[in-house]
């Protein structure tokens, strides 16, 4: 007798195989398919939205860009903004919110060190990978597995504005800084290596980063006699002790830290930001760069795309998170995997990785990957920032 071909087409067993076949089908491409959640925490409104808002529009802007060529290992990416403005408050039950609720897979931000500050622990306990945008040194040192940043720190800028106050022979100086976690970890830093700089702090003032007006700081530093200032904040109130300073007759050199990398401080302090120092970053001059700095070609496109974008010039902080996206996308792809761990491993050994802030060169023991080679020294010139010369 010949045999016949056995068919579960029709059969009970059949069905059900044919059934669990389609389940396995569909739950496997629907992991396919599964979004890569990026949370971020910024400043986009309050007093640090100078930082959070091109950072907001940033990577608004990348993440489209990334949909658009199809995402990342075959996954789109989600990205789910969360406005702090500011507050370590807001930022820690975000970051509970993004880790707990949210399941994202790693966290761009926040915008200030005091917001990072406050978050860092959440980040560790829940094995997220933690990108901030903001500078403070603290964020890294001690490192925290989880933990990484992508401005310059606070110590390299500083160093970097000693040593241009040596080559104008300034000795003695006066220290202003916001109270805030930004102002508090600079004005450190400012204390720590004046002495191996040679320089003398007369007077050092501290003052509310809401303030409106500061001419009673600035005052006090004018009492002192000193050669230079150096501010050190991240809110508009920068732009209040640079007027103010004018207003009453200083007119010594004006230093201020990185965190005045954004235009709109300039034009808030209006003519008395001319001649204003301060260490940053290429992107603010990247039209002027050579052809042949390793930097140039990214800069320049970061600064087109974006300015096409939002009819807006860009800033520093806008790139600090455009190097956390890149970075984290790029160890996604070096690690062909959406493991976090994995991914978190792959950051900690990126090197050469070209971004906005400088060359990254990350390790176990440096979260951040930049130092004081990193830096521009720049000034205002004709209401525009330009490389000092």
């Amino acid at each position: 007798m010949r045999g016949k071909r056995m068919s579960l087409k029709g059969t009970v067993p059949g069905i059900v195989l044919a059934a669990s076949l389609a389940i396995l089908l569909f739950g496997t491409v629907a992991r396919a398919a599964e979004p890569i959640k990026i949370g971020a925490i910024l400043s986009v409104t309050g007093p640090a939205s100078f930082l959070g808002a091109p950072e907001a529009k940033t990577l608004e802007m990348l993440v489209a860009e990334t949909n658009k060529k199809g995402g990342v290992l075959g996954h789109k990416v989600e990205l789910i903004i969360k406005d702090s403005g500011a507050s370590p408050e807001k930022a820690f039950s975000f970051a509970k919110q993004l880790i707990d609720e949210d399941k994202v897979f790693a966290i761009i931000g926040p915008s200030t060190s005091g917001e990072t500050m406050k978050i860092k622990g959440v980040a560790e306990a829940g094995k997220t990978i933690l990108l901030s945008c903001a500078a403070a040194e603290d964020i890294v040192n001690p490192v925290a597995k989880w933990v990484f940043k992508t401005p310059q720190k606070d110590s390299d800028a500083v160093i970097k504005i000693f040593q241009q106050m040596k080559k104008m022979k300034i000795s003695k100086i006066g220290v202003l800084s916001g109270n805030d976690g930004f102002g508090n970890a600079g004005k450190g830093q400012i204390e720590k290596l004046a002495p191996k700089y040679g320089i003398t702090i007369a007077a050092n003032e501290v003052y509310d980063a809401k303030a409106s007006d500061l001419t009673a700081e600035v005052t006090k530093i004018k009492a002192a006699n000193v050669q230079a200032i150096i501010n050190w904040s991240v809110v508009p109130a920068q732009a209040i002790v640079i007027k103010n300073a004018r207003q009453i007759g200083i007119k010594v050199p004006i230093f201020q830290s990185h965190g005045f990398g954004n235009i709109k401080y300039v034009q808030a302090a209006g003519a008395a930001a001319e001649g204003v120092l301060f260490p940053a970053g290429r992107l603010l001059v990247a039209d002027v760069l050579p052809k042949s700095n390793p930097q140039k070609a990214l800069l320049v496109k970061y600064a087109k795309d974006y300015t096409s974008t939002y009819k807006e010039q860009p800033s520093t902080f806008g790139g600090h998170a455009y190097d956390a996206y890149t970075i984290l996308l790029k160890a996604i792809g070096q690690a062909k995997s959406t493991d976090k761990e994995a991914v978190r491993t792959a950051i900690e050994h990126l090197h050469g990785f070209v971004g906005t802030g400088g060359i990254f060169n990350f390790s176990p023991t440096d979260h951040n990957g930049l130092n004081v080679d990193a830096f521009e020294m720049l000034t205002v010139k004709n209401g525009k920032f330009a490389v000092l010369k």
